[in-house]
């Protein structure tokens, strides 16, 4: 026997924007049976993977931001751990076969209702190359980063978290900077 969800679609019955019973927050209700349809935030998980101290990065080849330097990084897939998620985005994107060494930030991006989850990692070899999101990849040292093309300002963040703890075995996974929530204004430049 198969196991279907039984959770209505929001196509499938009339569904009303209202607060339900109980709560303080406007819901999507089905008006027939009184299902509460949750909508919460999306987890993207990605990683910092490195090459004998170089960095790989991915240039964007679908909006938003194409054209612009990311780390490998994408959406959670249901029945998927974080670290294997971040692992299949380094090879979708990358071609890149990593090892996770350890979590390395949690991300809350508010204006867009995601939770990022970045790891440091290691390649495990060199060999990168682009993927079908990807239009080029590269190994950058750090002074080679295109800082002024960097897509996101977590991947700002996610780049100079990695630096202040490449060296430690061990750490408290990061955050957002103090005051940082995400907003895209711009960027800052490589202090």
């Amino acid at each position: 026997m198969a196991e279907t969800d039984s959770t209505p679609s929001p196509q499938a019955s009339s569904f009303q924007r209202r607060v339900p019973e109980g709560d303080s927050r406007e819901r999507l209700v089905c008006a027939d049976c009184g299902f509460v349809n949750y909508e919460n935030p999306k987890i993207v998980v990605g990683v910092v993977a490195t090459w004998e101290g170089r960095i790989l990065l991915c240039r964007r080849a679908i909006h938003p931001r194409r054209g612009f330097w990311t780390l490998p990084a994408g959406y959670l897939e249901l029945n998927e751990t974080t670290a294997d998620g971040a692992a299949r985005e380094a090879f979708e994107e990358a071609c890149a076969r990593i090892r996770i060494d350890q979590l390395l930030a949690v991300y809350s991006i508010p204006r867009i209702s995601q939770v990022q989850l970045m790891y440091r990692a290691d390649l495990v070899s060199p060999d990168v190359a682009a993927g079908e999101e990807t239009e080029a990849v590269g190994l950058f040292e750090w002074d080679e980063i295109p800082w002024e093309e960097i897509a996101f300002p977590s991947v700002h963040w996610a780049l100079h978290h990695h630096r202040e703890t490449r060296h430690e075995a061990a750490f408290v996974p990061r955050s957002n900077p103090p005051g940082e929530t995400g907003d895209m204004r711009p960027l800052p430049r490589n202090p």
